[in-house]
């Protein structure tokens, strides 16, 4: 989120399309010249805007646009489109274990059942990824018989049950229910996040083109963030947790 009395738009530097800051992903350069990605938008220093999109962020790296943007000589570390993926993951592993702190969470087969045909409708159903199918059908269908509330329970697969069981602190954990609260609508949030910057099978990115006519090699960002200050070692220290 932008912070007070900062634009609400930026331009990515891929597409040159301006967009709302939540759907794009904010990088600056570490002390080292490293390309790094800001998840909070709080770190010191000139940043550059990406759309929040796997394959944008593969496109700014193949075709150097991290280094117009920026007007420096920078580093990219190979597979940083992998390493946004991980961070938003991250957060919404994060995001589920303060639900579950918040009494949000709730665990177990039988008690996740009971959840679903309660008086109120979860906020959304938690499978782990390699969750078993028979298991998965038994609460789809307790699901389905809240009719036409099911469709508004979002149904969770991301995360295995070993990323599940560090998340809750407790082992085990194949299916959960997320109940409604403000913890819950983070959840909601960080695992929409995720799944847009995943895209779907055959999403179009449409990459800005140079005047004549040729992909551009880079692009300087209209809309980066003036400097900000230095880097610090607390700085540094969270460039790799910054959205833990």
């Amino acid at each position: 989120m932008p912070r007070k009395n900062e634009p609400t738009e930026r331009q990515c530097i891929v597409t040159r399309q301006s967009m709302p800051v939540e759907q794009l992903i904010r990088f600056v350069l570490d002390p080292e010249g490293r390309v790094v990605p800001d998840l909070k938008e709080n770190l010191p220093g000139r940043g550059v805007w990406v759309k929040a999109s796997r394959l944008a962020v593969e496109a700014a790296e193949k075709k150097r646009l991290f280094g117009r943007g920026f007007k420096a000589e920078v580093k990219v570390e190979p597979g940083l489109a992998d390493t946004v993926d991980a961070l938003l993951a991250q957060a919404a592993l994060g995001a589920l274990g303060f639900a579950r702190k918040a009494g949000l969470v709730v665990t177990g087969f039988s008690k996740v059942e009971a959840t679903l045909t309660g008086r109120a409708a979860p906020k959304g159903l938690i499978h782990a990824a390699d969750a078993g199918d028979d298991g998965i059908r038994k609460l789809a269908g307790a699901l389905h018989k809240r009719g036409a509330q099911a469709a508004r329970v979002l149904v969770i697969r991301e995360f295995t049950s070993g990323q599940l069981d560090l998340a809750f602190g407790r082992s085990n954990v194949i299916h959960a229910a997320l109940l409604a609260g403000g913890a819950a609508d983070n959840v909601v949030e960080r695992v929409n996040a995720l799944r847009a910057y995943r895209g779907i099978e055959g999403e179009m990115l449409e990459i800005a083109e140079g005047d004549d006519g040729s992909s551009l090699e880079g692009a300087s960002s209209e809309e980066a963030i003036p400097d900000q200050g230095v880097w610090t070692t607390g700085d540094v220290a969270r460039r790799d947790s910054s959205d833990a």
